[in-house]
């Protein structure tokens, strides 16, 4: 055991010195005091039992297993630089937190240097092992966003309309969705979507619903309702929900046929000085209801109509003085241009985000879908 003198100069016993060494033999960490000539003059009863024989008088770095100082000795920062200095050592096959702190005499006059080591080792494993498997998760992560992307529909124009599109998830994966497709060579079904919430769980019913929603029938309130049947047979949590809206564009007959799902922001049909708004009612695809019952509404299109469907991401960006962007300027901005629709998206975007003073769309609060479709 290490020496500390539990007596006085006067023969009577330090209260002090002997509860110090109480403390210092209690603890689990090891402890070491070195001198300015860096030897050890002191070390716990854990650092002794830790390297097997006492240190006392050994070269402080002689106790870690070396024939010289250490290349970046914290002990000599603390005695000339007067203030604590940390590091991490490896000793044999554990590694130790080291912080090294300047004892001062009474007179303020740094003489020695003591030492904490505490053993990280076990620490250090969990935090690599927790690193290999947040790299797992980036690149699983990664791919689930590569593959989201592929189910995206691309940009096209076939001659009897055009479909641009601006898709912005606020993470690595989207809630928001939104497709179109041909349903025969007049016919086109289109949608858009927003999941609750975001991330994995939103970005996975983003998928059940491309794949569930049938393509083979010609009534959007009927596609919505088998929908809402699949949906709750599949179980899912009860506070998941998806709002859609869903249309199909006969272009042969210049018809739209469209239903609502819950989708509280309705879309546009504008041009020649017309602008409609698809006000729809409808419950969101969800396990609140039994049954759910969506209705079809139609309207003519004219050559030169456009539809503008979003999401809410792009209305709710707000400004430092917590205003919305909201709906009228978007409305403004679609009815005062006849830019091509990509880059018409892309300016309202660039607007948006600009009126929240956010410098670049990839930092945006919440995920943010809109699409143009132009009748021909």
């Amino acid at each position: 055991m290490n020496y500390i003198p539990e007596r006085a100069e006067n023969g009577e016993v330090n209260l002090d010195c002997k509860f110090t060494a109480y403390i210092l033999n209690g603890m689990y960490d090891w402890v070491r005091v070195i001198d300015r000539n860096n030897r050890v003059i002191y070390a716990n009863k854990a650092m002794v039992e830790g390297i097997g024989k006492n240190p006392r008088g050994r070269f402080c770095y002689e106790v870690l297993g070396r024939d010289s100082p250490c290349e970046n000795c914290i002990s000599r920062k603390a005695v000339f630089e007067g203030f604590s200095h940390e590091k991490e050592e490896v000793i044999g096959n554990r590694i130790f937190s080291v912080m090294s702190s300047p004892v001062r005499d009474e007179d303020g006059k740094i003489n020695a240097v003591v030492e904490v080591l505490r053993d990280v080792t076990h620490v250090k494993q969990l935090q690599e092992q927790l690193a290999r498997q947040n790299e797992k998760f980036r690149q699983d992560l990664e791919m689930a966003k590569r593959l989201q992307s592929s189910m995206l529909p691309g940009k096209f124009s076939d001659g009897k309309l055009s479909f641009s599109f601006v898709y912005r998830p606020c993470e690595t994966l989207g809630g928001d969705f939104l497709d179109i497709f041909p349903l025969d060579e007049n016919r086109f079904g289109i949608y858009i979507a927003d999941v609750s919430g975001h991330g994995v769980s939103a970005a996975m019913l983003t998928v059940f619903l491309r794949s569930t929603l049938d393509r083979t029938l010609s009534s959007p309130a009927a596609a919505l309702t088998r929908l809402y049947r699949d949906y709750n047979a599949a179980r899912f949590d009860p506070d998941l929900y998806i709002t859609v809206f869903y249309a199909v564009l006969d272009l042969e007959k210049r018809t739209m046929t469209y239903s609502n799902a819950g989708h509280g922001l309705f879309p546009v049909v504008y041009g020649d000085g017309r602008i409609e708004l698809l006000i729809s009612p409808g419950i969101p695809i969800s396990s609140w209801l039994e049954e759910a019952r969506y209705e079809d509404k139609s309207l003519s299109l004219n050559p030169g109509d456009r539809i503008f469907l979003y999401t809410d991401g792009i209305m709710e960006l707000k400004n430092s003085r917590k205003e919305q962007f909201g709906d009228k300027r978007i409305l403004d901005r679609l009815l005062g241009s006849r830019l091509e629709p990509q880059r018409l998206l892309e300016e309202i975007l660039k607007e948006a985000c600009e009126f929240a003073g956010i410098a670049d769309d990839s930092n945006i609060p919440d995920d943010i879908a809109m699409a143009l479709v132009e009748v021909k």
